[in-house]
């Protein structure tokens, strides 16, 4: 059973980067310009160029033999320049997409952190004033827009008060190797003197663009939790361990959490796909060099090819993210397979 449903989402996946790839594939002729421009990224092209690159792009045969092609391209890293820099548009994926991920994941981390503790105390003091302080929060952070949210803090942190920066990664003070691309384990691989001080200023330039970024996901995590715990409290056997004499700490923790949580655990990988889309708001207003602001800088400068490696990029790790996520949800919870069993 277990392999058949692992089976079925790999169909899923396979098919959902078929679409991915033939939507991909079509804005080439889509945007705006000639066709031959917008696979390749070069602009001025020559007549003995032209030949050279509708061969290499198959744009003399058929559509099936061009979306072969154009699929050939992707897996080996071709996936043309960049109008802009005039630059390899992977390259820029490579570089710039682990500083998105490094965000979103101490976003994730912050969200699990304190959504599910405070959905599990609002659960616990249901209609009593916890509950109704958090759900008063909640509400709060789910009608709060992003972007605001986030110039409100720079107004406040940093230009009133001066504690935190507002904009990059770390300070242009300290120069700090490539390694990994991740900036607080490149600062922590490094061999520079200053690596105590550069580590510091790097989480400053976090904390803010984390807290702004993990403010959506932490109130759907909390009003998750809530809901959950407040289902399996209702259970038959945990009506049975309360008339035994257990008390409210132990039927939480020893028999409700761990149940509850199941649920929780798909939302968990969802909310990570979230942020990755979240993000792009949140690198532009804080200028963090990742893919999403350099996607929304390359729509600014109508640079069709970026858009088009953009957005393929984002999509396929979205929708990877998205079935592991479930795939993960069935390992903890063998139940949900039976109940989607049948359906792909």
């Amino acid at each position: 059973m277990a392999l058949e449903y692992i089976f079925r989402r790999i169909i899923l996946l396979c098919f959902m980067l078929l679409l991915l790839s033939v939507f991909t594939f079509s804005l080439s002729f889509l945007f705006p310009g000639d066709p031959l421009t917008n696979l390749s990224g070069i602009q001025d092209i020559s007549f003995h160029e032209s030949d050279a690159l509708s061969e290499k792009y198959k744009l003399d045969q058929n559509i099936p033999t061009q979306f072969v092609s154009f699929l050939t391209r992707v897996t080996q890293g071709d996936w043309g320049i960049s109008f802009a820099s005039q630059e390899p548009i992977f390259d820029h994926i490579v570089a710039l997409f682990p500083a998105t991920l490094e965000l979103a994941l101490y976003a994730l981390l912050a969200s699990i952190v304190f959504g599910i503790p405070a959905g599990i105390i609002s659960a616990a003091y249901y209609k009593k004033w916890p509950d109704k302080i958090i759900n008063t929060l909640t509400l709060l952070g789910y009608s709060t827009p992003v972007f605001w949210l986030a110039l409100l803090m720079i107004m406040f942190f940093c230009l009133q008060l001066g504690l935190l920066p507002m904009s990059g990664r770390v300070s242009l003070l300290y120069e700090i190797p490539d390694i990994t691309g991740f900036i607080l384990i490149d600062i922590l691989l490094s061999d520079v003197s200053y690596k105590f001080n550069a580590f510091i200023d790097a989480i400053k330039h976090l904390l803010l663009p984390t807290i702004v970024l993990s403010t959506y996901p932490t109130m759907v995590l909390i009003r998750f939790t809530r809901d959950s715990m407040l289902e399996v409290l209702e259970k038959n056997y945990i009506k049975t361990a309360r008339a035994k004499g257990l008390s409210r700490s132990q039927l939480i923790f020893r028999h409700a959490l761990r149940n509850a949580l199941l649920p929780v655990i798909k939302q968990i990988g969802l909310q990570f796909s979230t942020l990755i889309t979240l993000a792009m708001i949140t690198e532009v207003i804080f200028s963090w060099p990742g893919i999403g602001r350099w996607l929304i800088d390359s729509i600014y400068q109508r640079d069709f090819p970026a858009i088009q490696g953009g957005l393929l990029a984002v999509s396929t790790f979205i929708i990877f993210a998205t079935v592991t996520a479930d795939l993960m949800h069935s390992l903890f919870d063998p139940i949900s397979r039976n109940q989607t069993h049948g359906k792909i």
